[in-house]
């Protein structure tokens, strides 16, 4: 009984070990072209030769095989690719980081604002934000005081970020963490501000039309 064998690059990472051209020890290898065409059970002898005249590398790309797969390529090219590939990779992952940001019991609203404008920052950026608060002394009778300045200070960043943890209290310390938006909020909340804006624009214009009649 036949069997159908298939092996390509384009969905397969080639091993940084690989073997390449007089590294490979096999006798007989079974070989893929440059253009990916399967050649069949060859001898290394004509497989390096035909790897030759094409002034490219035969790479061992799939050294478990009974034989192993070989195929010719620009094996220095397809590193670079790959390193290419994987550093782009690396710069779009962005390690979220929690930043944090004291507030008071009784922070005076411009305080709050400027915060406010720091913490968007940071949820704009993809990062977290844990919002903490210290009660001392008799600080303590104000808990639910504090529970309320935190809960508006959310408010005032809803535009970049979600409650990902409620205001809890933890000795005379409580905190809550801001998790920014998803791009499906995004989209979401721009839309929802577009529609408001056109229809704020709409009422405008009736109202003007109402006045000149």
């Amino acid at each position: 009984m036949l069997t159908a064998f298939f092996f390509t690059t384009e969905d397969k990472t080639i091993s940084k070990e690989a073997l390449i051209n007089e590294e490979i020890r096999a006798k007989e290898v079974r070989l893929i072209d440059a253009d990916g065409n399967q050649v069949g059970i060859v001898s290394i002898q004509e497989a390096m030769e035909k790897a030759h005249e094409a002034d490219m590398d035969l790479v061992n790309i799939s050294p478990n095989a009974a034989p192993p797969v070989c195929r010719i390529m620009d094996y220095g090219k397809y590193r670079y690719d790959q390193q290419k590939k994987e550093k782009e990779a690396r710069k779009r992952q962005k390690t979220t980081e929690v930043k944090e940001m004291r507030l008071g019991i009784f922070t005076e609203e411009h305080d709050l604002d400027t915060k406010a404008t720091l913490v968007s920052k940071f949820l704009a950026g993809g990062d977290k934000v844990k919002i903490s608060m210290r009660f001392r002394g008799r600080e303590m009778g104000y808990i639910n005081k504090g529970r309320e300045t935190m809960l508006a200070f959310c408010d005032m960043v809803k535009e970049y970020g979600n409650i990902e943890k409620q205001p809890v209290l933890e000795g005379r310390n409580m905190s809550m963490v801001i998790a920014p938006k998803s791009e499906k909020e995004k989209q979401k909340a721009a839309k929802a501000a577009r529609e408001a804006a056109k229809k704020a624009e709409q009422e405008a214009e009736a109202q003007t039309q109402s006045e000149i009649n």
